[in-house]
Formats: structure tokens, C-alpha cells, sequence
């Protein structure tokens, strides 16, 4: 027996232009009540337009919403909410210095008491939280909480707020694989109770996975709806960039004798095991790309960190093509042609409100096709031609390149900062999580700009959370696991098995660095 679900969501014919640019046009959108219904689509294909048109933040040019049949006018966010719509943002709403419970209260009023009922508001959040599997450490500051319990904080203050219909926007984009089978059991948990979610991913197995029904969106305009059981990841690929996507294989290279990058038993707050490092020794040789493996929070980001002058190590050395660091100030490491993909691109790789246009030239600033005496005078002509040029080689979909960064989707800031580190044509290249937030056709277009790096003698240091990446990519494998090498392996037919073993911790192997 095939129960019938009812419409809960229906966008019809929305159309959203900024000045003569269309973001939307005439997209329909249906949504049934207690299903995942993924929108999929490229960066800059019109995903955060529609779902920001639905919570309140923009108002559509044309088309109309209803809600369970009924049409409905979303003029503000507050509205949105009030109709029942929550939304889990890419990058959390969170007020970092207050604890977990005080967020989820933020601007909460309930009843018309002139004091805050902490102990009942408390008990009600508590009974949500056990109710749906959400796991919170509740009188913790948020800044002393993983990712993924900042994830379900955020999920928490929707469902605490009445949400019946939950946009999640790339909700597995930063988490371990243990935290996307947690998330899966709590979206499931919601549409057994009939809660409707919207899923924004790029992951074609999650995708398929979790989906009930899948949408394509291509520039703007709806492609195709498809039930999940009717398609695979080849389809969806095709439908999402319009050709079909022929997978690349890369041929593992042996980098040339000269270090480009060394470690010498450099240790940084060696005894935390998740935010420290402890005697490390690596070298990266010049025409070749070293892949971090390993769980999120085993020492991954201080070792990029360590090796970009943002962190000064407490013990051991660290060598740029062949000469000691001195100065631990990422100023020195921009001279010496280290360039820096950072994990954050919003809070160490770009500044939000400046242009397009400025962020790319941030770093060439006191360079002579930019400037006249080292930065005095600026040759706007210049720069303008120069940014226009970027915009067209790495496909960065901008209304113009005098916009604001922050109103760019995420993978297309991600564009911006590859552009501006990848263009200095660096000798060592710091990638962290580049491919994070991209689509499928512009992870790949990222990943042929690092081979091309790395044949042309650039050395690549690549720290990613994706292990398909790291095989994919790299000619030596090094195991992160505690903040230690747990073991160094070839990216020529690596041990999976192994690799494996090593990232969980059950087979710690002292191999010496290669």
C-alpha cells in the first residue's frame, strides 16, 4: 500500500533578477510533507537565491508561494519563521560568545513575563533535543563545541522556534563521516514525523542517500525533477552541468630531489591530541602533492597553520626551500612564494564587504602590474582588466566584479581565494579543503588547476577531510591521528586497508617520513 503525501511547499514560477541578471527565472518547486527533497545544482546556479527568497531575506520579482495550499506572503525572516520555516545556514548563525542555551533562547518571547523563565525554557529545550537524538552540551559557549554540535544547536533552535519545513544548505560540507550518519538519523527522525526538509549538497552518495526527490537547477532555471530510485550520480552529474562530466584519473609523479618544504619534530601544544601537533617530521619535494589523511580534529589545521606563520612552533624547525624560518608571521612566508588555501575562507581568506575586484588583488598590492612605487598609486585600469580576466579563467559567477564578496555563494568565494593564491604562481601551495563547498564540475576544474601547479614544480601540501580527494590527488599519503605521523604511504596504489587502520588509531606505525 503506497501512502499519498500531501503538498506542504509549492513555489511556483519564481523569478528574482538583480538589475538585468537573472538569479531565478520562473523556477517551480514543490516540496511533500515529511520528505527530503534535495535541490542540486553548480555554484551560482540559483540554490541561496530561491532559499533565501523563501525565508524572508529577498522578495521575488515574480511567481508565488504556498504553504499547504494556502498562498503566502514571506516579507521578513521573522514572518518565515512564524510560518514555520527554519533554515541551518553553510556558515552558523551563532553568537559565539554566549553559551549553546542562551542561543537557542536569542530573542525568544513566549509569553509577556518581564523575566526569562530560564528553568522552564531549559526543561522544554532538553525534551526537544532527547526527542530527536540532538546530543548538547547546553551551558557550553559555543566556542568550546565541535562543528557538528554547533550543527545540531542550529538544528535545535529551528525545531525550538516551530519549524515544520527545514532548509539544511550543505549541512555535510564540514563534518566527519561518524557526524553525517548522526545528521541522517536526526533528518530521519524529523520526516517520520511528517517535518518536511530542503537538502542543498553537492555529494551525489548523500545525496541519494537521504533524498526522497532531487531537483537540478542550472543557471537560474529549473532542469529536471527526479525520484531517487530512478537515477545515479552519472545522470545527476550530466543534469547539473549540462555535459557529461568524464572522470579524470591523475598520474602519480615522484617529486624531484629538491625539499621545497621541511619539518623537523615540530611540536605545537603537543600534549592536546585534537588541537596540537608533537614532533613532526615531513618534507615535501619540489613537482609534488602530499595528502594529509585523517579524521577533522587531529591536528590538521595547526599544521597548516604552523607551516603558513599563522602559529610560531614550541619545539622543532621548519624549512622553506631549504632555509630556515626565522620569523613566524605569515607576511615572511608571502615572500618566500608560500601560498594559502585556508579552511575558513570567510574568516581568514577573504574580507566580506570589500569587492570582488579587491580580493583578488589583496596580495599584489606592491606588485609593478598593480601599483606604481611599491602601493602609492594604484593603476585602476589595470586592475580592473586584470580581475575581469580571473573571472573569466576560473569561472567565478559575479554579478560584476565590483560586488561584495559576501553576496558571492560559497563556492564562488572559494573561486576568488584559488584564483588570487594560484595565480602567484606559488613554489609551495597550503591547500585546506579546497574543494569544500564546490560543485562537482568546479571541484573538478580546481583539481586540474593543482595538477597543472604541481607539474609545473610547484610542491602541494594538501589537507582534506575528503579521503576520495587525497587518494584521488596525492603522490604520498601521510596519516594524521593525534596530532602525530601515524604513517607515510605511496599514492601510487595506496593500502586503503591500511591508510584506514591508521586514521582510526587501531595501527599506529612509526614509518620513518619519505
Amino acid at each position: 500500500m503506497v501512502i499519498k503525501m500531501s503538498e506542504y511547499l509549492k513555489m511556483e514560477n519564481i523569478t528574482k533578477k538583480f538589475g538585468e541578471v537573472y538569479a531565478n527565472k520562473d523556477i517551480n518547486f514543490t516540496v511533500l510533507e515529511g520528505e527530503v527533497h534535495t535541490l542540486l545544482g553548480e555554484n551560482g546556479a540559483g540554490k541561496s537565491t530561491l532559499m533565501n527568497i523563501l525565508t524572508g531575506l529577498y522578495q521575488p520579482t515574480g511567481g508565488e508561494i504556498y504553504l499547504k495550499g494556502a498562498k503566502v506572503k514571506i516579507d521578513s525572516p521573522s514572518r518565515a519563521v512564524k510560518l514555520g520555516i527554519g533554515m541551518v545556514h553553510q556558515h552558523f548563525m551563532l553568537v559565539e560568545a554566549l553559551t549553546v542555551f542562551e542561543n537557542i533562547i536569542l530573542g525568544i518571547t513566549k509569553d509577556k513575563s518581564l523575566f526569562i523563565k530560564k528553568e522552564v525554557l531549559r526543561k522544554e529545550i532538553l525534551e526537544l533535543a532527547e526527542r530527536y537524538g540532538l546530543d548538547i552540551e547546553i551551558d557550553k559557549p559555543v566556542t568550546e563545541i565541535s562543528v557538528g554540535a554547533q550543527q545540531r544547536v542550529e538544528i535545535l533552535k529551528a525545531l525550538y522556534r516551530g519549524a515544520e519545513l527545514l532548509i539544511l544548505d550543505e549541512p555535510t560540507a564540514a563534518l566527519t563521516d561518524i557526524e553525517v550518519e548522526g545528521l541522517f538519523k536526526i533528518i530521519r527522525k524529523l520526516t517520520a514525523e511528517k517535518k518536511s526538509v530542503i537538502f542543498i549538497s553537492h555529494k551525489m552518495r548523500e545525496v541519494l542517500e537521504i533524498s526522497s526527490r532531487i531537483t537540478i537547477l542550472r543557471t537560474g532555471q529549473t532542469i529536471k525533477t527526479l525520484t531517487k530510485e530512478s537515477t545515479n550520480e552519472t545522470e545527476l552529474a550530466t543534469l547539473m552541468i549540462g555535459k557529461e562530466l568524464v572522470n579524470n584519473v591523475y598520474k602519480k609523479v615522484k617529486g624531484k630531489a629538491e625539499k621545497v618544504l621541511e619539518l623537523d619534530k615540530v611540536s605545537y601544544h603537543k600534549e592536546s591530541k585534537h588541537n596540537g601537533v608533537c614532533e613532526i617530521s615531513l618534507n615535501i619535494n619540489k613537482g609534488e602533492i602530499l595528502g594529509i589523511a585523517g579524521v577533522d580534529g587531529n591536528g590538521q589545521s595547526q599544521l597548516a597553520q604552523l607551516v603558513t606563520g599563522v602559529l610560531c612552533p614550541q619545539e622543532g624547525s621548519v624549512a622553506v626551500n631549504e632555509r630556515k624560518v626565522a620569523r613566524f608571521i605569515p607576511g615572511d612566508f608571502i615572500e618566500a612564494n608560500v601560498s594559502h588555501v585556508p579552511e575558513d575562507r570567510n574568516k581568514m581568506g577573504l574580507v566580506g564587504n570589500m569587492s570582488v575586484k579587491e580580493n583578488l588583488i589583496m596580495k599584489s598590492l606592491y606588485k609593478e602590474k598593480i601599483s606604481v612605487l611599491k602601493g602609492l598609486f594604484l593603476k585602476r585600469k589595470a586592475i580592473t582588466e586584470y580581475a575581469n580576466e580571473m573571472k573569466e579563467k576560473y569561472d567565478i559567477r559575479c554579478a560584476t566584479i565590483e560586488q561584495e564578496i559576501r553576496n558571492l555563494s560559497g563556492g564562488n568565494q572559494q573561486k576568488v581565494v584559488l584564483a588570487r593564491e594560484l595565480e602567484e604562481k606559488p613554489d609551495l601551495l597550503i591547500a585546506v579543503h579546497p574543494t569544500r563547498g564546490l560543485d562537482i564540475g568546479a571541484t573538478r576544474y580546481v583539481h586540474d588547476l593543482m595538477i597543472a601547479a604541481r607539474d609545473k614544480g610547484c610542491a602541494i601540501l594538501l589537507i582534506s577531510a575528503d579521503f576520495d580527494e587525497v587518494l584521488k590527488l596525492s603522490d604520498r599519503i601521510a596519516v594524521m591521528y593525534e596530532g602525530r605521523i601515524a604513517g607515510v604511504y605511496p599514492g601510487e596504489n595506496p593500502p586503503i586497508n591500511e591508510i584506514s587502520l591508521a586514521m582510526s588509531g587501531k595501527e599506529i606505525t612509526k614509518k620513518e617520513a619519505v
